[in-house]
């Protein structure tokens, strides 16, 4: 038997930081984010008599002899919790691959998440609705790795398109935006996405800054309450298809998000910034939670091939991407007739 799961990566627009939980459940947060048309793609393969984990991107393999073989040791632990969370009988072989260069932060995690269980469950023969199976890919970051979960790339994974999310003390709302098929194609035909290096986005920067926020620290409270009022107005703007206004947005967001910690923007996001912006760019921002990975900039469309050109000439390598795609798909077939 196997099964295939695909699961979109994302980009945020604004609000990114907002949703943590620490600031969320005390001021609330809201991010709005995008499916784009890159995913992480996970077969899993059933009859094996051990489990076999596979990364194409990292290129890691490891071989368990059984589920009770399965301990938290920095080798593909992300597979294991999965297996840990939604166990199988007998052996597995799960092998995982990325359509987006290792660290590009866009989402890949979160996608990885959903992935796996959504695989998983239908190794099992169940199905989730969109909303538990976003929860479990935070129970899968938060209480299996303890880690703290980027809650918005869990429901951008498992449901696609554009999103405007609420968080709070209360949990989550969802509002899906309304953006017309022409209204992504044209956005699509805006925006140059530009890889400046793997992320190297670490627990210590989000301890730091979370330690300045619990500290009353006026300056971070501030950046952190103005990205989230940022996220409240970009939903609105998605959808009137006000590019430069959204490319505005993008660009306050992202002043903000810098004051937060100074490892979030690196040397190589400042030269390909500054290439974009003397090449026409009306505006930019991090795709993710920064420190590396990838800058979305807006444009006109007739500059579009300056900006890019210009990006790669600071080092950065483009990225195409393609907005409001679907969520999380699984297929499941006998391997033997294929």
């Amino acid at each position: 038997m196997k099964v295939e799961s695909k699961a979109p990566l994302r980009v945020d627009f604004a609000g990114t930081w907002s949703n943590l939980p620490w600031f969320a459940g005390a001021e609330g947060g809201v991010v709005v984010c995008a499916a784009i048309e890159l995913s992480v793609h996970v077969e899993f393969l059933l009859g094996d008599r051990r489990i076999r984990l596979h990364s194409e991107g990292t290129n890691e393999h490891v071989t368990l002899e059984s589920s009770g073989h399965l301990v938290y040791d920095g080798r593909l632990d992300r597979y294991k919790a999965a297996l840990n969370m939604l166990p199988v009988t007998g052996g597995i072989e799960i092998l995982a691959r990325s359509d987006a260069p290792q660290g590009a932060d866009l989402g890949e995690p979160e996608s990885m998440d959903t992935a796996l269980l959504a695989g998983l469950a239908a190794c099992r023969q169940e199905a989730y609705e969109p909303a538990e199976l976003a929860d479990l890919g935070v129970m899968l970051e938060s209480y299996e790795l303890g880690e703290t979960p980027w809650q918005q790339g869990h429901y951008a994974a498992v449901l696609g398109g554009f999103l405007d999310l609420e968080f709070g003390s209360q949990g989550v709302t969802v509002r899906r935006l309304s953006v017309p098929a022409e209204a992504a194609q044209e956005l699509s035909e805006h925006s140059v996405v530009a890889y400046a290096g793997r992320s190297h986005f670490s627990s210590q920067g989000h301890s730091r800054v979370q330690a300045s926020y619990d500290s009353d620290d006026a300056r971070i409270r501030e950046a952190l309450c103005t990205m989230r009022d940022i996220g409240r107005q970009t939903g609105a703007v998605i959808e009137a298809a006000d590019w430069k206004k959204l490319a505005d947005l993008m660009d306050e967001s992202w002043s903000n998000q810098r004051l937060l910690d100074e490892t979030i923007s690196t040397p190589a996001m400042v030269r390909i910034e500054e290439a974009m912006r003397s090449a026409g760019a009306w505006g930019l921002r991090s795709t993710g939670r920064g420190a590396g990975g990838c800058l979305l900039a807006l444009c006109s469309p007739r500059s579009r091939s300056q900006v890019a050109s210009a990006a790669v000439s600071a080092g950065g390598e483009l990225i195409e991407v393609s907005f409001g795609c679907e969520g999380v798909a699984v297929r499941s077939h006998d391997d033997a007739t294929q």
